[in-house]
């Protein structure tokens, strides 16, 4: 097992400023670091205050100056909003300033809000996905490539600044059970998600993944697979709830995102839909969190 930092840089309300936000992100890559954690994660979200993160490979590029260790990845480039041919370029020069750190998460996007403002449609989203990874994995792989198919059609190109990591760097794919089972049939590695929930979700989340790596005739251990999860340790309460509140508040926003609703007052701002709160306590017997022992205790549990 393995820990990383997944840094979604939210900010709470008009009372921070984005720019304390993107420096307290950038002082928790250099603490995770310290700390022997192995990967800093940045999201990618735009318009709103549920992320202020547009770019996290420009995240990678600045952190990497500031960082010598620690890999660095992005969770994730959502690949419908990129012109894949540029982002090739942006992969490459990320890598090299990272000295061959790069961790590349790529994903379809959810968030209709996002996508309007784009003017990319979201129902289009998945095809233009496969397609923008296929030209990756062309890119990355070819000294001169060509596409030509629904969405985009490249003559004859070649990157100038190719990865350092050769043939590419490590690629993660997010979604559900079909997303992994390509990752499986690709030899490619595996985002996933528990929510705030406890082990019955764990549990069935493990079984989702036995049963897409056996579909693709794989065993569960070809692939990576990174879960995400709220996690906190401290012998404060005062903190301990600080840290739900906090994580309470980026599920609400995600929820409200996800379900297309459109929940700001000011085009910026977003509310905070309470329909699916979990209580607190709830949350504490869902999830690693309270004292060191308690911390390890749920975290072995969950193994």
């Amino acid at each position: 097992m393995e820990f990383a930092t997944f840094i979604l840089a939210a900010q709470r309300g008009y009372h921070q400023s984005s720019d304390s936000v993107i420096r307290n992100s950038i002082e928790q890559v250099l603490v995770s670091e310290q700390a022997g954690f192995g990967t800093a994660w940045f999201a990618e979200h735009h318009f709103n205050n549920y992320s202020l993160i547009p770019s996290p490979l420009m995240m990678v590029a600045h952190c990497a100056g500031v960082t010598s260790t620690i890999r660095l990845g992005t969770a994730v480039c959502v690949l419908p909003l990129y012109k894949p041919q540029r982002l090739l370029s942006e992969i490459g020069l990320a890598d090299i300033l990272a000295n061959g750190r790069l961790e590349l998460g790529v994903g379809t996007g959810y968030q209709q809000f996002e996508f309007e403002r784009f003017g990319v449609d979201i129902d289009e989203a998945p095809a233009v996905f496969s397609e923008h990874l296929d030209i990756l994995l062309k890119g990355l792989n070819q000294d001169i490539f060509e596409h030509d198919s629904q969405y985009e059609k490249i003559p004859p190109t070649a990157i100038s600044v190719p990865t350092i990591q050769r043939p590419s760097p490590p690629i993660w794919i997010a979604g559900g059970s079909a997303r992994m089972g390509g990752a499986y049939r690709e030899g490619h590695n595996c985002f996933v998600t528990a929510l705030h929930n406890g082990l019955e979700s764990l549990s069935a989340l493990r079984q989702s993944i036995e049963t897409a790596a056996a579909a693709e005739g794989k065993k569960v251990t070809d692939a990576k697979i990174s879960l995400l999860r709220c996690c906190y340790a401290s012998d404060d309460e005062a903190e301990i709830n600080s840290y739900l509140d906090d994580a309470r508040f980026q599920r609400r926003l995600s929820d409200a995102l996800h379900q297309r609703r459109q929940q700001s007052k000011d085009g910026y701002l977003l509310e905070e839909p309470t329909q699916q709160d979990l209580s607190f306590k709830t949350m504490r017997e869902n999830l690693p969190i309270g004292s060191v022992n308690c911390v390890i205790d749920r975290l072995l549990e969950g193994d």
